[in-house]
């Protein structure tokens, strides 16, 4: 048995007993990422030579935490130093970081062992990891599906057997869409809980890192290790990080839990839909109490999210210039031809178009009625989560309308595209966390059932899903690869 079919804890008490070594995870992930990934593609960027050598310092020592020696991949756009980091674009295609991101050094805090960097849509615009500069990473459920995005490359390595861990971003849906699609467990925590220092900014008020694993305990477990307050980042928040494994009981008996019925409505397919109300009935036979709310400004979510999400990034991109690091055209006569040819030639298709969005949106005489605007629905959406949250302790739903489609079925079409992320942006204009675990097959594609919790309460969210996840096997699932 691959030591990759075992759970954190059992892979734990093989290295306090010594029967394994840090080494042998790392040439496990190593041989298993030769076996299938040339067909999956989710890594850019491997990191053998230091891994190894890591692995092997971390051998005399013994585990001193829970994580330790455990290997992991990154997802493309957290800076890793020494360790190439593209956003998937060519405009960064020979960026070498010389610092690390907070969540980075947090990981090596915790002794894990880097294996290397995972493809995503670039610069993580995108939901389908199509817009890749490099690669089209592929569902390891069916080669011929997208494995989701932005984070595609971080769910089908968890989901292939490559890594156990991965880290993720998720802007609108870009860790719990891509986990629904290829059946792993997903965390976008409450926005400010990890920090974004080194995080490349989509935009800035919406990302947030979180991990992606394949079962809910050994999510809890990652996320508690990459929390926490960071003089770095004055976005993230002072709060405690509580032990986020230690709550996983089993037991939600008088939990109360809201079901929007704009989440299973009209744009949802009937196998998300059916699987989500079986997962209600699973649990309400452990103690739940299930009724129905309402969200009734997510209607305009979508519209509101693309016009904030647009005009940040175009603020924050406008940094890729030719001039400090990365690509730079060789055709330019001067200065302003220079900065027009290598953001030309530089960023894809989907960058582009939502640049121009962004900077339309801000320019003088739309300000007001596009991005103000959409700055005044957002805290309507926030609004609308408060409400429930006097009353109920989660909100649940699908995670995404349907199962993974096809590469290159909706590629040409950016608006059906945009509405993948229907049911999950809203949690992210409204700052608060969600998690997507597996809950349903349909035609032999994963289905992901998403819990939305309060401000800094996922250890609510996390008791919930792990009393589902134990009284069901889909996450005991693997792709026939």
């Amino acid at each position: 048995m691959s030591l990759y079919e075992q759970s954190l804890k059992d892979l734990h008490k093989l290295l306090q007993k010594k029967e394994v070594s840090s080494l042998d995870l790392v040439e496990e992930s190593f041989k298993r990422i030769g076996e299938v990934d040339g067909s999956v593609k989710a890594f850019l960027t491997l990191d053998e030579e230091n891994a190894r050598q890591k692995a092997k310092e971390l051998e005399s020592k013994g585990p001193a935490t829970i994580l330790s020696g455990i290997p992991i991949g990154i997802k493309d756009n957290i800076v890793t130093k020494g360790l190439k980091t593209t956003c998937a674009s060519k405009i960064l295609e020979n960026f070498d970081p010389i610092y690390n991101a907070t969540v980075i050094d947090k990981l090596d805090q915790a002794k894990m062992i880097t294996i290397g960097k995972l493809n995503m849509d670039e610069f993580a615009m995108g939901s389908s990891n199509e817009t890749s500069f490099y690669q089209v990473t592929r569902n390891p459920w069916n080669l011929e599906r997208v494995p989701g995005g932005s984070s595609g490359g971080s769910a089908a390595a968890v989901a292939a057997g490559e890594v156990i861990f991965t880290l993720g971003s998720d802007t609108g849906g870009s860790i719990r869409q891509p986990a629904a699609y290829c059946g792993v467990v997903g965390m976008k925590p409450t926005y400010g809980r990890i920090s974004r220092y080194g995080l490349v900014a989509f935009a800035s008020s919406l990302d947030q890192i979180g991990p992606i694993t394949r079962n809910v305990e050994d999510n809890a477990h990652l996320l508690q290790a990459i929390c926490g307050l960071d003089p770095m980042d004055s976005t993230s928040a002072n709060v405690e990080v509580p032990d986020f494994a230690k709550g996983l009981t089993g037991e939600i008996k008088g939990m109360r839990i809201g079901v929007p019925k704009e989440y299973l409505g009209e744009g949802v397919g009937e196998a998300a839909r059916n699987s989500v109300k079986a997962a209600l009935e699973v649990l309400e036979k452990q103690g739940a109490v299930i009724d129905e709310v309402s969200l009734p400004h997510s209607k305009y979510a979508l519209s509101a999210y693309y016009l904030l999400s647009s005009s940040e990034a175009s603020t924050n991109l406008a940094r890729f210039d030719g001039i400090r690091y990365g690509y730079r055209s060789e055709n330019a006569e001067d200065l302003i031809d220079l900065y027009k040819k290598t953001r030309a030639e530089g960023f894809g298709d989907e960058v582009k178009r939502r640049i121009m969005l962004g900077t339309f949106s801000l320019s003088s005489g739309y300000y007001d009625a596009y991005y103000k605007k959409a700055q005044k629905v957002r805290t309507l959406i926030k609004k609308d989560f408060d409400d429930i949250f006097e009353k109920y302790d989660l909100i649940v739903g699908p995670t995404a309308p349907t199962p993974a489609f096809k590469i290159g079925e909706k590629v040409d079409d950016p608006l059906t595209m945009y509405a993948n992320d229907i049911l999950t942006i809203p949690v992210n204009l409204a700052g608060v966390p969600a998690l997507s675990l597996p809950c349903g097959f349909d035609n032999g594609l994963p289905l992901g059932l998403q819990m939305i919790g309060r401000h800094f309460d996922e250890e609510s969210i996390y008791k919930a899903a792990y009393a589902f996840e134990q009284a069901t096997d889909y996450h005991k699932q693997r792709p026939a690869l």
